[in-house]
């Protein structure tokens, strides 16, 4: 048995500490850094780092809880997810506040987040009594040849800090249902709501040592887990330099890796597009979570035929968004997640205005300090006009609240525009034009799209990820998601009693 001291009980509320093998890991002594509230600053509690050595032994916990794990039969394990379910549904509002207070997004799109991760869980339950292969006909006669799934090990899970609920639990519950042990490394900014995910689901039911959490620097506990022979496959969201890596790093070892990575998301607006409906979904896409997610709408690609009133409704709109603290309920926008982050924004906002091919700065273009908000990491809703596709800004994700309108003369431009940046995630198009509607479907180069909706979202049942830079690997939820933690095994079974003559190939 491993010797890992731990707590007997955990201290949330100020203190985020790992939960290896069952239990919250004993860190006196540990290099710690302060969870910042975004919207002012002050300070949440204080996180503590997990060394290399503590991170390796969490892994070998994993390893040796796989095989018990493994042998439990798929139904029942998502048993244990089904309370989980009922868990997060008992604590949704509790969760979301802390959602909120760590990460900074508005408390209606924390409950919003909290929301889609039951209904994944919801529809993971599901999976574990549809989890097996298929019946195929052999050639050969009186034999039957079949398919099934089967567990890869222990698998590392890398997640990123702008959905802190969502994303985990979109990973961990796939993975565990299908039967593997996990190694959860959560963002640091955000890890008081990594220990309330993973504490409801021991409270559910889980097994110790099934699930892993590891708190700590990439440079260490990431690269361990990247690295180390045990993990068996690696799930990872979040910046393209790090996924590279991580891809490179897996390939050569000859394990399954997934990424998804950054995105460049347009929405598409056409002559004879609904303009109001269309500027609506803009400013939801563009400052919806501060700009803060994967499939936010950076770029607005507009026909000539309506942009001067697309423009102009679109500015009127975005002046009106108050910014704030996002447990205020008058909040229409929250802060960057923190200091980092802000200059990120703050530097990429500022190259932009020096360069004349990012066009003309229409609405914002910096730090929110007015009405008391100097102690917080907020930043102006911010527009850009007549930006040229191949611009930085046009090119470039910055993940803030910064919207590149650009110009083109007719669909063929906008598709050109939309499909000429490294990342393909999401993408919208508004027309009432049905043949418009499918040649977009057909051309566009993104993995998920959307006509006449926002660019953001996507439902627990269907697959989500992206193409060309954004995402290599399976995707995840839907079916898809249990997918890549299995391997796929054939079987044939020859009940002729005989030996087989002839070529068996």
């Amino acid at each position: 048995m491993l010797e890992i001291p731990t707590k007997s009980s955990s201290t949330i509320d100020k203190e985020f500490m790992s939960f290896i093998d069952g239990a919250f890991v004993d860190t006196a002594g540990a290099q710690t850094v302060e969870n910042i509230n975004p919207a002012d600053g002050s300070v949440l509690g204080t996180t503590y780092l997990l060394s290399k050595e503590q991170a390796e032994k969490a892994i070998q916990s994993a390893k040796e809880a796989f095989p018990a794990w493994r042998a439990v039969p798929a139904p029942k394990r998502a048993k244990i997810f089904a309370a989980f379910q009922r868990i997060l549904e008992e604590r949704k509002e509790e969760l979301a506040k802390a959602l909120t207070a760590e990460e900074g997004k508005r408390l209606p799109e924390a409950l919003g987040e909290v929301q889609k991760t039951i209904n994944i869980v919801e529809f993971m339950v599901g999976e574990g009594r549809r989890f097996g292969g298929r019946t195929i006909p052999s050639e050969m006669e009186n034999t039957l040849a079949y398919t099934v799934r089967q567990p890869l090990g222990v698998v590392g899970l890398i997640t990123p800090w702008n959905f802190p609920v969502a994303i985990p639990v979109w990973k961990i519950v796939p993975a565990l249902i299908a039967g593997n042990t996990a190694v959860f490394k959560p963002a640091t900014n955000t890890p008081k709501t990594a220990c309330m995910v993973v504490e409801m689901l021991h409270e559910a039911g889980l097994p110790p040592g099934v699930l892993q959490l590891t708190i700590g620097r990439g440079s260490t506990v990431g690269d361990l887990i990247v690295n180390h022979e045990d993990i068996k496959a690696l799930s990872f969201t979040g910046s393209n330099p790090v996924g590279q890596r991580l891809y490179h790093d897996g390939a050569a070892r000859g394990i399954k890796v997934q990424c998804e990575m950054g995105g460049k998301n347009p929405i598409v607006v056409l002559d004879d597009a609904d303009v109001d409906l269309a500027v609506e979904a803009t400013v939801q896409g563009a400052f919806g979570s501060t700009g803060q997610r994967c499939t936010a709408t950076s770029r607005a690609v507009v026909t000539e035929a309506v942009a001067d009133e697309f423009v102009k409704k679109l500015v009127a709109k975005a002046k009106n968004i108050k910014i704030g603290d996002g447990m205020n309920s008058d909040t229409d926008m929250g802060p960057i997640v923190d200091d980092g982050q802000l200059n990120s924004v703050i530097e990429g906002v500022e190259q932009a205005k020096k360069d004349s091919s990012c066009g003309e700065l229409l609405l914002g273009g910096e730090r929110a300090t007015d009405g008391g908000l100097e102690k917080g990491y907020f930043f102006q809703p911010t527009i850009f006009d007549k930006v040229e596709p191949g611009s930085f800004l046009a090119q470039e994700e910055l993940f803030g609240p910064v919207l590149a309108v650009i110009r083109v003369k007719n669909f063929d431009e906008a598709i050109e525009a939309a499909n000429s940046v490294k990342y393909g995630l999401s993408s919208s198009v508004y027309t009432k034009n049905t043949d418009l509607v499918f040649r977009f479907l057909d051309l566009i180069e993104t993995g998920i799209t959307h006509v006449n909706s926002p660019t953001m979202g996507g439902e627990a049942q269907l697959p989500f990820g992206g193409v060309k830079a954004t995402g290599v690997g399976a995707r995840e939820m839907g079916t898809e998601g249990v997918e890549f933690f299995t391997e796929l095994k054939t079987i044939y079974i020859d009940y002729t009693g005989e030996k087989r003559e002839g070529n068996l190939y």
